[in-house]
């Protein structure tokens, strides 16, 4: 999935350097998710990780955010670490409200895991289903030329300045104007999720394009 996926899922060792016992992990709970009886439970039903899965991605959820909660400077803090060559403010940002499914500024276990679960092991229209709330940065059901020019550059000022190619503004002005009019297609300036769907399904390289958030997170 990516490096900040590992960082999440790497089993955590004791003070001792020994890695912890099944049991130890079996016998962990969720703190956030204790207000829901079924919270272990549902995760797994609503996720496509599995228990002994969710419990190892928890403890490294708390090393890294004690509260149990992330804050979106926090996300961004730790996106910066994975990319030092560009800046990954913005496109950190993007990312962070699509996971913040409640939109109250945080981003809880569950829905962290929920985004991670379809963008480690979902399907592909589950995956272009995300791609589209990334672009839809307003969350109006269809994206703009600006909207989707937000993401690319944001996407390429993560890459830095040292991308080869040279990336600058130019490129990413070009790289839009020509996705953005094959995917447009009834031609009325607006990209709809049914024209993303059906664009992206039909041409593996603009799907890739598009898809270019996964090889990031």
């Amino acid at each position: 999935m990516g490096q900040i996926l590992n960082r999440i899922r790497r089993r955590k060792k004791d003070n001792g350097g020994t890695v912890l016992p099944d049991h130890d992990l079996e016998d962990l709970d969720f703190q956030v998710v204790r207000y829901k009886p079924e919270g272990l439970d549902a995760l797994c039903r609503n996720t496509k990780f599995s228990r002994k899965e969710l419990q190892i991605m928890y403890r490294g959820f708390k090393q890294e955010c004690p509260l149990g909660i992330v804050n979106e400077e926090t996300f961004k803090d730790i996106y910066s670490q994975f990319f030092p060559q560009g800046d990954a403010t913005a496109y950190a940002h993007y990312v962070f409200n699509t996971f913040d499914q409640d939109k109250n500024g945080t981003i809880s276990f569950e829905e962290f895991v929920t985004g991670l679960s379809v963008l480690s092991r979902g399907s592909l229209q589950e995956k272009l289903q995300w791609a589209f709330m990334l672009y839809d940065v307003n969350g109006d059901g269809i994206i703009s030329k600006e909207e989707m020019l937000d993401i690319v550059t944001a996407i390429y000022d993560m890459m830095g300045q040292f991308t080869e190619p040279y990336i600058d503004e130019g490129t990413a002005k070009e790289h839009v104007e020509k996705v953005f009019k094959k995917m447009d297609i009834n031609k009325d300036g607006y990209i709809s999720v049914d024209e993303f769907m059906e664009t992206c399904r039909g041409d593996d390289s603009i799907s890739k394009s598009m898809g270019m958030f996964d090889t990031v997170l």
